[in-house]
């Protein structure tokens, strides 16, 4: 898919998840706004309820209080004796004390009068302990009134004697805040979802049309790479092949050193597409043995001798690892040592010394370092990708696949190592790897 495709494609859906997002939010109003009016009407419903049922209260609780004056011919009048303090609690003022019996009676007598069916607790001060002393629990259910919980009935900030009367199954809507509006919870939740979704496909459309884009250089080089030295062992074969070569024993023997070197660039080629192959299966079997890395350094370096003739480099090598037996892939390690040390003089200029080192402490540590070109800070967050390739311009004419750190990262993460990367742009860069070694 071309740059204008993804483009349309991104385009209509962020239109169609905007358009989501839109019409999910106009329903949400609505219904948001219906709730309210919905809320609103109970609210009201049930202030209209309760204003009658405190009213009700009130009326008894002052007949209570006009009977007990006129049982203690009392001829005082109090006025506004009854208090509503709590949504569920009210107080009486009154002259003197009484006996709880009598209290209990007439308040059973007034509610039932004013068909108020409630639970309730009463409670008279006591001024000489300057608490509340309680009453007792009178529900409409007589039975199980044991079992009932009594309430701690709350004391006022009052010198006189009043008693007071608690409904506990009663809970007022006048008295309360609004409830938590949680109706955005569930479509927040989705649209978050939706976004998600949408922001995780665009990823993965980007980043396939990166690596699309990629494979794509990649085969445009892997065809470069092999159609080189084809070209040049094919023409030093037709010159061999000449009659008259015999008399010329040097120029022979250079010709058959340029096909064995570009035979050898060749086969370098066909093993880096090969394991690629590998790790795109996903079938990366290691064989697990021990590895004298030292050797394989050596090894390397000595496979590495005619490309340093070539650039006139050298390899310094320092190998101080007391502990340098890994177990693993010989042939892998051995072809990641040869990526490192190879990306070190493809970058590097020529007449330039490569420094390999070895250490140990608690674990194998391999590192090589260069005097090349170095990398930018952007590009080392992406030098282990597959098929990534440092933009370098023709310096050193640099060819390749972008897929040796990718490998070498693979196979050192399949061995339970690291590998980590220190460079600066114009100095050189420093690759160094990290394995655990045998007891």
């Amino acid at each position: 898919m071309g740059r204008r495709g993804i483009g349309t494609l991104i385009l209509l859906a962020t239109l169609s998840v905007i358009g989501v997002v839109v019409t999910q939010l106009m329903w949400l109003q609505q219904a948001s706004r219906y709730r309210e009016e919905q809320v609103e009407l109970n609210r009201e419903q049930a202030m209209q309820l309760e204003k009658q049922f405190n009213d009700r209260v009130v009326i008894a609780l002052t007949d209570v209080t006009e009977q007990i004056l006129s049982i203690n011919k009392d001829p005082s009048d109090l006025y506004d004796a009854v208090k509503q303090e709590r949504p569920n609690y009210f107080a009486v003022t009154i002259n003197d004390t009484l006996h709880p019996y009598l209290l209990e009676s007439m308040l059973k007598k007034e509610f039932s009068r004013r068909n108020i069916k409630e639970d309730f607790e009463y409670g008279i001060y006591d001024c000489f302990t300057d608490s509340v002393v309680y009453g007792n629990y009178v529900t409409v259910d007589t039975t199980g009134t044991d079992s009932i919980t009594h309430t701690k009935l709350l004391k006022l900030d009052k010198d006189g004697h009043y008693f007071g009367v608690y409904f506990p199954n009663r809970h007022s809507t006048l008295w309360e805040e609004d409830p938590v509006r949680w109706t955005w919870i569930f479509p927040a939740i989705v649209t978050l979802i939706v976004f998600s979704f949408f922001a995780y496909s665009v990823w993965v459309i980007l980043r396939q049309k990166k690596l699309s884009v990629m494979k794509n250089d990649f085969i445009g080089n892997m065809t470069h790479e092999l159609k080189t030295p084809i070209s040049t062992i094919a023409l030093s074969a037709e010159v061999i092949g000449d009659p008259d070569i015999v008399n010329e024993p040097e120029r022979l023997k250079e010709y058959a050193r340029i096909i064995r070197g570009e035979n050898e660039r060749l086969r370098i080629q066909v093993e880096r597409v090969l394991q690629l192959s590998t790790l795109d299966r996903d079938d990366l079997r290691l064989e697990r043995e021990q590895v004298n890395m030292h050797e394989v350094i050596e090894l390397v370096a000595d496979s590495l001798k005619l490309p340093l003739q070539e650039r006139r480099a050298s390899l310094e090598l320092k190998l101080d690892a007391d502990r340098h037996i890994v177990r693993g892939d010989g042939v892998h390690l051995t072809n990641s040592v040869f990526n490192l040390v190879d990306n070190a003089l493809k970058y590097g200029p020529e007449d330039t010394i490569i420094h390999i080192r070895t250490s140990s402490n608690g674990y194998f540590e391999f590192s090589v370092q260069d005097h090349g070109i170095g990398m930018r800070k952007e590009d080392l967050n992406h030098i282990f990708e597959r098929f990534y390739r440092v933009h370098t311009g023709n310096v050193h004419d640099v060819k390749g696949f972008g897929l040796g750190l990718h490998y070498v990262q693979q196979i050192v993460k399949a061995h339970g190592g690291t590998i980590g990367v220190r460079s600066e742009l114009g100095v050189g860069s420093t690759f160094t790897l990290k394995l655990p070694v045998r007891s």
